[in-house]
């Protein structure tokens, strides 16, 4: 559908004139011939964007763009000016007009201009959109803090809810940054054990002796240091869930007590000799590969059985990459938020290189990408510039060169595979990249025989 202009001039010729030009450029073009007449036709018509002159008869350009502003915040409007008024044109852009343009008009510049303000309107609308998808998907799901509407993730999502009522032991497995801490919230959170207590033990944090005494508490005087009894994190959890995060780190010994507690539901104190029993739900996580760390005797293989009651593998972010787009306008609410900033969207060339990059660092590495985007981001939309160096690289890997001297429908069929092979053939995120409609792209795919290529 044709983009619609509404151009404002009590000069015919101007009118006429500029009419022209945006129909050469494929825009529909409504002319009004004052500030009254456009502002009806707005009303009425449904205008995409406004070329306005200043000084008119009934209603002026600064009224029409105040009313513009006010009862439509995101429908760019361009002033045109003589001379003698540049002044009050700059007040207009401080007032809210995309840009100026002093008479007689620069036509070639006007284009670029009309091109740059309609893009923008459209990545405004995008993300207006990706907020609306963030809120209802977190409406639907019971636990609203992970966000996915890809395949995997939906799968995953079906499985906790199913697990989570039960008392099942839950191993979580997946790469650095996939999200294992906060699917085992989600599995605390949507459990019968809701209202009791949910404590986290970071194993690699802790050395071996440091670890069984935070696990099972100690005895006062136990050993050097032991100044007064101490709860350990099993005591502390009783009645809800604990979190044992990289579970493969733990030692032999610990491990030994820890099967004891799956097995029993008992242990001792460090330095004790009382039994003391737990009812506690034991949820852990690792990026290693546990079988092979059986295979090394690094881990025990009654234990791994026992904690794998349940398996949940979180997929990483490379093979969930539909979910990008939700999670970079959910991160980007979150850190305009934190940092009082307006950030209102992502470039086009800023998407492709978020969506074209492998995250080795996955969610965790987007998070901090988007956070850094933000805080340095210098207009109200992120560029590609405004990404961290690696993730500008990493699109720019991913160019297409062009001869000199072919055609723009060679350009655009090369442009188009190109884009189709860097999203593995999955034509709705091509289409995306490329900033057009899935049924544009299937049109073209026709036009172009690419699927018979």
């Amino acid at each position: 559908m044709k983009r619609s202009i509404l151009i404002c001039d009590d000069e015919k010729n101007i009118r006429s004139g500029l009419a022209m030009a945006m129909g050469l450029e494929g825009y529909e073009s409504i002319e009004a011939t004052d500030g009254q007449d456009a502002w009806d036709k707005i009303n009425k018509m449904g205008v995409d964007l406004v070329i306005t002159d200043l000084r008119m008869p009934r209603m002026s350009g600064e009224d029409l763009l105040r009313k513009i502003i006010g009862a439509y915040p995101r429908m760019p409007v361009i002033i045109l000016t003589g001379h003698g008024t540049i002044e009050t044109a700059v007040e207009a852009m401080r007032g809210g007009a995309v840009d100026f343009f002093t008479k007689p008009v620069d036509l070639d510049r006007l284009s670029l201009v009309v091109r740059k303000a309609l893009s923008d309107t459209d990545l405004y609308a995008e993300h207006e959109r990706l907020k609306e998808e963030v809120q209802q998907l977190k409406a639907r799901n019971r636990y609203d803090r992970i966000i996915g509407k890809s395949q995997k993730m939906v799968e995953l999502m079906d499985t906790v809810s199913q697990v989570a009522p039960t008392k099942a032991s839950v191993l979580i497995t997946g790469e650095s940054g996939v999200g294992k801490e906060l699917v085992a919230d989600a599995i605390h959170e949507l459990s019968n054990r809701s209202k009791g207590p949910f404590i986290k033990v970071h194993c690699a944090a802790l050395t071996a002796s440091l670890l069984e005494s935070e696990l099972f508490g100690h005895e006062k005087g136990s050993f050097t240091g032991a100044v007064k009894e101490k709860k350990g994190r099993f005591e502390l959890a009783d009645g809800g869930t604990i979190f044992l995060d990289e579970i493969g780190e733990i030692d032999a010994q610990t491990q030994v007590k820890l099967l004891r507690v799956l097995q029993e539901r008992q242990f001792e104190r460090v330095g004790g000799e009382k039994s003391i029993t737990v009812d506690v739900r034991i949820v852990c996580a690792t990026n290693r590969d546990l079988p092979k760390e059986i295979e090394k005797g690094n881990f025990r293989e009654d234990l791994y059985y026992r904690l794998n009651v349940v398996h949940l593998d979180v997929p990483p972010l490379r093979e969930r990459k539909d979910d990008i787009p939700l999670l970079m306008t959910s991160f980007l609410q979150q850190f305009n938020s934190e940092n009082g900033r307006s950030i209102e969207a992502f470039s086009n060339q800023a998407k492709r290189a978020l969506l074209g990059y492998e995250w080795p660092g996955n969610i965790r590495e987007l998070r901090n990408c988007i956070e850094s985007a933000v805080v340095l981001a210098r207009t109200s939309i992120i560029e590609v510039e405004d990404l961290p160096v690696h993730i500008g690289k990493a699109q720019n890997a991913s160019s297409v060169s062009l001869e000199v001297g072919i055609t723009l429908a060679e350009a655009e069929k090369q442009l188009i595979i190109s884009t189709l092979a860097s999203c593995a053939g999955n034509k709705t995120k091509a289409a995306e990249v490329l900033g057009i409609g899935r049924k544009t792209l299937h049109r073209k795919l026709q036009e172009y025989h690419i699927d018979e290529a």
